[in-house]
């Protein structure tokens, strides 16, 4: 099939002042990311603090997005766990939203072993008629999804994609060997790499800051100027790594509420940047010219 668009965002979930979701913010920032090289959003991944989000919360947030976005761009619904049941329940409630595909990312704490992973992915898989995109994110769920049982998922035909945020980019390369998975990039910093393999673009955080620049470096990429898309890159390359000073999206909630999108706190056991964190983001927002 084809992509989803180079440039899907993983958006944060702004809250109120008693951190409660805050709609009004959602819709605004959906709108700029849509402006500012968006093709499409992912709602409730990691970014979006999922793991604090009641379900109902983020069904809102599915049909909101979907609503917002008004034929704009697709909508990503995150609605994996490491419940399988309740990844499936989730993935119909999304499905019944009216989001354009699912993100389900791999099951973490219990580390099933390699036939749980390939009963989970089925399960959720054939519980919706909505493309689905694994999630591999070995920092976060500690296991690994290889990229041969990666290969022998993209045999179910409505696994149509791998967010890889397995900064080991030879698996990248070997996935694309063994079967026509399509390619997102999980991190920003290995989007130059992804786009120059071949791969579909990136599922981003930077991109709430900096769409634009993303966009172009993916387009230099797959265009092969690849001098460009890697001047890009270097640029970008401080930002990307202030990003992640510490766990996100604290450094980007900072960011956004920094350049006036009211994204307002976290829940915890997320807490807000130290001085020294916010610093570091914005020295970065003031390089590029956007603070």
């Amino acid at each position: 099939m084809e992509s989803f668009g180079d440039i899907l965002t993983a958006m944060v979930t702004p809250f109120t002042l008693d951190l409660q979701v805050d709609q009004v913010a959602f819709a605004r920032l959906a709108d700029h990311l849509f402006e500012n090289g968006s093709d499409g959003l992912l709602v409730a991944g990691t970014t979006g603090e999922s793991p604090t989000l009641t379900d109902d919360e983020k069904v809102a947030l599915f049909r909101q997005a979907v609503e917002v976005a008004g034929g704009r761009g697709p909508v990503i619904a995150g609605t994996g766990s490491n419940d399988t049941e309740h990844s499936v329940a989730l993935t119909r409630r999304a499905e019944d939203a009216g989001v354009d595909a699912v993100l389900v990312v791999t099951p973490y704490y219990n580390k099933p072993p390699e036939r749980g992973l390939r009963a989970h992915f089925e399960a959720v898989a054939g519980a919706t008629n909505l493309p689905v995109i694994i999630y591999n994110i070995p920092s976060r769920c500690v296991i690994n999804l290889a990229p041969e049982l990666l290969a022998d998922l993209s045999a179910i035909d409505n696994i149509v994609a791998v967010k890889q945020a397995n900064p080991d980019l030879e698996q990248s390369r070997r996935l694309l060997e063994l079967c026509d998975l399509g390619l997102y990039a999980g991190n920003d910093d290995m989007t130059l790499e992804v786009a120059t393999m071949g791969g579909w673009g990136c599922i981003s955080v930077a991109s709430h800051l900096v769409g634009r620049r993303l966009k172009e470096l993916v387009a230099a990429a797959r265009g092969g100027d690849v001098t460009r898309a890697a001047a890009i890159d270097r640029d970008l390359a401080p930002l990307f790594e202030a990003l992640f000073v510490t766990s996100n999206p604290i450094p980007l909630k900072a960011a956004l509420n920094m350049l006036g999108h009211e994204v307002g706190g976290l829940r915890l056991p997320l807490v807000e940047a130290t001085d020294d964190e916010r610093r570091r983001v914005e020295v970065e927002l003031e390089r590029l010219g956007l603070l």
